[in-house]
């Protein structure tokens, strides 16, 4: 696999892998928890995710900044993993909410999640730099060989972004499992059993003291007995499911930290193999005419025109993608049978797809390469879009031929008919298939196309403007929920269809000047 590939990039690929494990145990579980942990409404813990999740992608441009500036791209990559343990550290702690507390506590919580989301802004878009770098540096060896040597390296940097995305989505699939189980472990310590609805019924009955039939019946479900007319009782068992429901989880943020050390020790161990971006560029600037400068400067400005276009066409797909940790997470708890598999695992069928297409993606590139039909990689970039477009569709349409309304009229109604309306596993695993090759047309061959276009001194920068892109994307996540509470679950997901659909139509239209600015 990484055989015709710059020696660095396993090295590259494995400190990744460790730091998404990590992070993606803690955002398998992120929206849920709020919810679970501080009596959320799905809205109020969408705001705090889509604020999170922005604010992940808004640092990468300062660390973006800060390691193109100083040129130390590895010293800054060391202290985001170094910073990200210390957030996960907080969120580890298990202390139980409380009206006395609540305040005080979401804010300690939103604390550790800035320092993670800090943290992964100085690592992220840096590592992605320094892959792109060692492209840059294996196509420049490439064309001291020969003008075919040098075409077939271009060729590699596609695939060498691909090899990269599957490190990530290979911690991306064990790590969901992580809190559910622990969650699990914990409950069945103290004789109870997971139940998703418990915990929005038990921040009910706390917040208002009134007993529901439907608390009743989720209580039996996960082990308890209760006696409706025992108040007491049923208050000790809403504080005590709550404390045990939210302790397995925050166990499972030590696993985070381990994740970021690890991550932390192999890039260490590993890092005189990498490259620094835009070291050299002062060097190869001396001598050069006015007029080469001029063409120089004119290069550079098509370049990031092409950019930033590009740019605002993914924040649609970011937009719609990113609902996987929102509004599709909540679809999972709300409307899908999870009696045996938690909400939060289903995330873990993403990464599943993307280790299994990864390579069945990249053998049908080459093999459309070798026939003189190569596709670029701004076409991909706009099929990716359709095909997101296409996983939208299918779950708008089983949602109308369901007849599916909102999530708060359908919450209202009994256990036994929510039961009988809810869908297969099979409609998650169809979705995150399609949602998993529209990520593989436009993820890594979007982080490809970055290295491509930007300046040898701007790449930790470029790198920053895409996450960015991806940023700006998902301050807008939550609007999901919003949808999917307000909104019959067929128009909702029809929004994100047609997104999709008109950020195709936008990125074919600009496909021709993509692939000059790209070839130039």
């Amino acid at each position: 696999m990484f055989k015709n590939h710059p020696k660095g990039l396993l090295a590259a690929a494995l400190s990744n892998m460790g730091e998404r494990f990590g992070y993606y145990i803690m955002n398998a579980v992120l929206t849920l928890f709020l919810c679970s942990k501080f009596g959320l409404a799905d809205a109020q813990a969408g705001v705090i995710y889509s604020v999170f999740y922005c604010g992940i992608y808004v640092l990468s441009l300062v660390g973006g900044i800060i390691a193109d500036r100083t040129s130390n791209y590895k010293g800054t990559i060391q202290r985001g993993l170094i910073i990200m343990a210390l957030g996960y550290a907080v969120l580890s702690i298990p202390i139980l909410a409380s009206p006395e507390n609540k305040v005080w506590l979401l804010a300690l919580t939103c604390a550790a999640l800035f320092l993670i989301a800090f943290g992964n802004g100085l690592f992220k878009g840096n590592l992605q730099a320094i892959v792109g770098q060692m492209y840059d540096n294996f196509e420049s060896e490439a064309a001291k060989e020969s003008p075919e040597k040098l075409k077939w390296a271009q060729g590699q940097r596609d695939s060498g972004f691909q090899i990269f995305y599957v490190f990530i989505n290979i911690g991306g699939l064990i790590a969901p499992f992580v809190a559910p189980l622990l969650r699990q472990w914990w409950l069945g310590l103290h004789g109870l059993s997971y139940n998703a609805q418990l915990p929005k019924l038990c921040h009910e009955f706390i917040a208002n003291g009134t007993v529901s039939d439907n608390l009743i019946a989720e209580a039996a479900n996960a082990g308890a007995n209760l006696d409706p007319g025992n108040i007491q009782a049923i208050g000790d068992f809403c504080t005590n499911y709550l404390d045990y429901f939210n302790t397995g989880i925050h166990y499972s943020f030590i696993a985070s930290v381990c994740a970021m050390l690890l991550s932390l020790v192999i890039f260490l161990v590993t890092k005189k193999t990498f490259p620094t971006p835009g070291k050299k560029t002062s060097v190869e600037s001396v001598g050069y005419t006015e007029e080469e400068k001029i063409a120089m400067a004119k290069e550079i400005k098509q370049r990031m025109y092409a950019l930033f276009a590009v740019l605002g066409v993914v924040i649609f797909f970011w937009f719609s993608f990113h609902q996987n940790g929102q509004s599709l997470s909540f679809f999972a708890r709300d409307f899908v049978n999870t009696s045996k598999i938690a909400p939060e695992i289903w995330q873990a069928v993403n990464p599943f797809f993307v280790i299994v297409l990864t390579p069945v993606i990249m053998w049908l590139f080459g093999w459309l390469g070798k026939r003189g039909k190569q596709i670029s990689t701004p076409r991909k970039i706009a099929y990716g879009m359709g095909i997101a477009a296409i996983a939208y569709i299918f779950l708008s349409i089983f949602s109308f031929k369901m007849g599916y309304p909102s999530s708060t009229e359908f919450l209202t109604l009994d256990s036994a008919t929510q039961a009988s309306m809810k869908a297969g596993p099979w409609v998650l695993i169809v979705l995150y298939f399609f949602l998993t090759v529209a990520e593989l047309f436009i993820s890594p061959l979007g982080l490809s196309f970055v290295s491509k276009v930007a300046p040898k001194s701007m790449q930790g920068l470029c790198q920053g403007l895409w996450l960015g892109a991806t940023a700006v994307g998902n301050l807008f996540l939550f609007l999901g929920p919003k949808m999917y509470n307000a909104i019959p679950l067929g128009w909702c997901w029809g929004v994100f269809a047609c997104l999709c659909l008109l950020s195709m139509g936008v990125m074919f239209g600009m496909v021709k000047w993509l692939e000059r600015v790209t070839n130039s």
